[in-house]
């Protein structure tokens, strides 16, 4: 209760924090070792202590307020603790406050900060009554203010920190150096503390950190399926494997260090391979999380789904190929309830089936179009009596139908009636016209593919004797000489009753008296094989153990001998296509207007 202090050099402290740590802060002694006193706070403590019995503090307090009251010095009652205060213990020193003089009473509570302020500010008051008289506000009301208050303060705060820490790397003392001078950082600290400051900051530094592993969680678990596509993209290797055993085999696999890092410190995100230079890859323990395992399996779905969908694609081309519903120009739509069935609908959309679908139907037009080809050089008498460049009237088609009506290949265009006819005038166009540009064959026609073979081929030096002498020795047999040139040509002359025999003569006859022919002064010697029979005989076979064919003459007859004789040569050459195992382009075989003996 004195209202003078002296002590010397005495230190004013204004926290507990300063205790012990004297020299980190502002020392202030007190002026002159002296100290007025103006007035007193009289504290009573409002909480529930352990071996205290409230009535006796209040006791006390009375006994200690009668000695104030001497001093006739200013006295505000405060009620400390009140964060923890008990109800009976509050009305009762407020009663003992009316009972004293109607003092005034504080609520507070140091540890909230609540009404510290205020209370010092109401002594004040009473010292000084120049100053405006404070609203003393009720506890748990000063409490909601200064808790939103705090809110907002830590909101501002924790903005700040957003702003100014980006990296989990970062340290307090860097971040406190960076921020001390902003609004945001003053405010919070003076209502909470720099611990309270420095807990936000590391809680942010730790959502940094945990932000920076899941990204890259993420990241390592979006590869994973393109390192499962590309080292085991085989459904036998991984069908019957869990995937603690497809581990073994994916170690063992060569580009295994491509896709996978192997940690000495695990589990990888509780160690620093998130912030390592090599963290692209993926760390080979991440395998043993449920994420992983997913992965794993929804690997191993997908390749039964992509064999499945193959065994499906394949089933529906063996569909269409077996079914006899299936025929050239048929509409999906008149096709589908013939060749779909529900296990097709469960694998894959229907737009999948409608384009293999049309590539079927292509490829079944391109062959019913080229047999209808066939089918009309065999009937090459049809068109004998056209006028030539004139357009076939009504009845000449009508004929036509007619005669080739019962043919499969003319019915296999049934549903394409627009285009047969337009084969069928193409093909006139071919027979008064047969050049390398109307030739059913287009692009395959054996004219523009020898004009081809032959524009690659670039002429050759005549050679001097001695090199000719040289080369005659050591000429192949068979034709050729080991070098891959052409100085003897082998041709085979296909033909029917003395055709071929015929034209044998006629190029002999052109030759020198030693078979030696010369073409744009260079000298080849030919060797001519006829051949009249069957050419599925062994007599009549095209090669022979001394006989290599260079190329091969189908001859046709001309109109005098008749039309039989005519599709009896087609036939023949079809036939030797046909031994030989594949298709053939047409050469220009005009079954009409063709000048018999043929000039080379």
């Amino acid at each position: 209760a004195a209202t003078k202090l002296a002590s010397a050099e005495k230190l004013m402290y204004f926290c507990t924090d300063q205790l012990g740590l004297e020299q980190d802060f502002e020392q202030k002694q007190m002026p002159d070792g002296k100290l007025p006193v103006d007035g007193f706070l009289l504290c009573v403590d409002v909480s529930r202590g352990m071996n205290r019995n409230f009535d006796e503090q209040l006791k006390f307090v009375s006994n200690l307020y009668n000695q104030l009251a001497k001093t006739k010095k200013p006295v505000v009652v405060v009620l400390t603790k009140c964060d923890e205060g008990v109800e009976r213990y509050i009305r009762d020193a407020h009663a003992f406050a009316v009972g004293k003089k109607n003092l005034q009473v504080v609520e507070t509570s140091a540890r909230s900060n609540v009404n510290v302020e205020l209370a010092f500010g109401t002594l004040v008051q009473l010292v000084d009554r120049s100053r405006g008289k404070a609203k003393i506000i009720p506890y748990f009301e000063a409490l909601k203010q200064q808790s939103q208050q705090i809110a907002a303060a830590k909101d501002r705060y924790e903005w700040l920190v957003g702003r100014a820490v980006k990296s989990h790397h970062e340290a307090w003392p860097g971040a406190c150096r960076k921020m001390q001078a902003a609004p945001e950082f003053q405010d919070y600290v003076y209502l909470e503390g720099t611990a309270k400051a420095k807990k936000l900051f590391l809680q942010h530094v730790q959502r940094l950190k945990q932000e920076h592993v899941e990204r890259r969680r993420k990241a390592y678990l979006a590869l994973l399926p393109q390192a499962l596509d590309a080292l085991v993209p085989e459904l036998d290797e991984i069908d019957h494997l869990s995937l603690a055993k497809a581990e073994k085999l994916l170690e063992a696999k060569p580009d295994f260090l491509k896709w996978f890092v192997v940690l000495e410190e695990t589990p990888w995100d509780a160690g620093g391979h998130a912030d390592d230079a090599d963290a692209d890859r993926i760390p080979f323990d991440l395998l043993e999380t449920p994420a992983a395992e997913q992965l794993y399996e929804a690997h191993r779905e997908k390749l039964r789904a992509e064999r499945k969908r193959a065994e499906m694609r394949r089933a529906f081309r063996d569909n269409l190929e077996s079914s006899p519903f299936v025929t050239p120009g048929k509409p999906w739509e008149e096709a589908r309830s013939f060749i779909m069935n529900e296990d097709f609908y469960l694998w894959l959309d229907e737009a999948v089936y409608v384009d293999i679908y049309q590539k079927h139907q292509k490829q079944l037009i391109d062959r019913a179009k080229e047999d209808f080809q066939e089918l009309l050089l065999e009937y090459s008498e049809l068109f004998y009596e056209l006028e030539l460049d004139a357009k076939p009237s009504k009845e000449k088609m009508g004929v036509i139908q007619e005669v080739l009506g019962e043919e499969p290949r003319f019915k296999a265009l049934q549903k394409l009636q627009a285009e047969r006819d337009a084969l069928v005038l193409k093909h006139v166009h071919f027979v008064y016209h047969p050049t390398k540009e109307t030739c059913p064959s287009c692009a395959a026609c054996v004219d523009a593919r020898v004009e081809q073979l032959l524009g690659s081929r670039f002429a050759r030096p005549a050679p001097d004797r001695h090199h000719q002498h040289h080369h005659q020795q050591h000429r192949n047999p068979l034709g050729g000489d080991g070098g891959g040139g052409a100085d003897r040509i082998n041709l085979v002359i296909l033909g029917k009753d003395g055709l071929a025999r015929e034209l044998a003569n006629e190029i002999r006859a052109l030759c020198t008296s030693d078979d030696k022919y010369v073409v744009e002064g260079k000298m080849y010697e030919l060797a001519l094989r006829p051949i009249e029979g069957n050419v599925r005989l062994p007599v009549n076979a095209f090669h022979t153990p001394t006989f290599q064919p260079h190329g091969c003459l189908c001859l046709y007859n001309s109109k005098e001998c008749g039309g039989q004789d005519v599709r009896a040569g087609a036939a023949a050459h079809r036939g030797q296509r046909a031994a030989a195992g594949q298709r053939l382009p047409h050469a220009h075989l005009p079954a009409a207007r063709l000048p018999v003996p043929l000039q080379l």
